[in-house]
């Protein structure tokens, strides 16, 4: 008797994970899908008014992560940080990502210099890019291809 209830038990448990996972596929493999480069560009769009210039930012990190739920990332702005000349914000996005806004941080000229160095999630190999603006209203960007050997937003 005793073995016939922890059988009915199983059962219960098993077939409620299976409608709980079979509920959630659709919402997962959704999120999945906005992982794409014009889902960056529409941020950054959304982010900053206007056409960055490549130049005066440079992005360090590795070529090749070996793990993508830790990927060691530094965006450093050519700026002099015055009260006139400086950064007054830096974002970076991920066009790989699930959610590919990573961070976005605001500066002044009383951080005395533009560089800030974060660990990042990437989902899978991708492109990070990173984008300043100025107090002058000037923005700039640089981009960097990462390849992740082990995927870090819930992707393998």
């Amino acid at each position: 008797m005793r073995s016939a209830l922890l059988s009915d038990r199983r059962r219960v448990i098993l077939g409620a994970t299976a409608l709980s996972a079979a509920a959630l596929a659709p919402v997962l493999l959704s999120k999945a899908a906005l992982a794409t480069p014009q889902a960056a560009a529409e941020l950054l769009q959304k982010l900053v008014k206007g056409t960055p210039r490549q130049g005066r930012i440079r992005l360090q990190s590795p070529e090749i992560a070996d793990n993508g739920n830790s990927v060691p990332l530094t965006v450093t702005v050519e700026s002099p940080m015055t009260a006139s000349d400086h950064v007054t914000a830096i974002h970076v996005v991920a066009d790989g990502n699930p959610a590919p806004g990573v961070l976005s941080v605001k500066l002044g000229p009383e951080n005395g210099r533009a560089e800030i160095s974060v660990r990042i999630r990437l989902a899978a190999s991708e492109r990070v890019i990173a984008v300043a603006e100025m107090a002058d209203g000037s923005l700039w960007t640089a981009s960097r291809e990462i390849t992740v050997t082990v995927g870090g937003c819930g992707a393998g």
